[in-house]
């Protein structure tokens, strides 16, 4: 595991396969970093599944109402937390391998609790999608992550933590 620098800001997912540990960029995307704390605080991300995840693209999860395991798994993706939407935190940073973006609807400012980690550099979604963490550690994991769009039997977060509360 990598050394966490900051554990207010590093979230620890825990996957089938392992740890993966995101280091959240506050000082680029503070609205998008502090939601994301804020529903791993309320436990809301766990059990949540992987619903979209595209070879050599990224995987997509975080559809708090409709992805959690057992859930409406036919309406993943359609939706988010109770909390209202996101408006975009663009910056100059790069969606390089590793990344965590927002996800969205067609909207810029439709962001709410579903987020990607990009498998590939995917650089013709700069400018046009908030990138707010990085994977400091346990990118095999990610890579690991079952595909499909659904996919058959999804891939699930068993748990995600703020750091500091760990």
């Amino acid at each position: 595991m990598a050394e966490i620098k900051d554990p207010e800001n590093t979230i620890v997912m825990e996957l089938k396969s392992g740890t993966v540990t995101i280091e959240l960029l506050p000082d680029v995307a503070p609205k998008h970093s502090e939601r994301m704390k804020e529903l791993a605080r309320a436990g809301a991300y766990d059990g949540v599944i992987f619903h979209r995840v595209i070879e050599g693209f990224m995987a997509q999860t975080g559809d708090v109402e409709h992805g959690k395991d057992g859930g409406n798994l036919r309406r993943a993706g359609t939706g988010g937390s109770d909390k209202s939407d996101l408006p975009a935190e663009f910056s100059k940073l790069p969606h390089d391998r590793g990344t965590l973006g927002a996800a969205r609807s067609s909207s810029p400012n439709s962001a709410n609790s579903q987020f990607f980690i990009n498998f590939s550099d995917n650089h013709f979604l700069n400018g046009q999608y908030t990138v707010y963490g990085r994977v400091i550690s346990g990118m095999e994991h990610v890579d690991a992550i079952t595909r499909g769009e659904p996919p058959a039997t999804p891939d699930k977060m068993i748990s995600v933590k703020v750091a500091s509360d760990a």
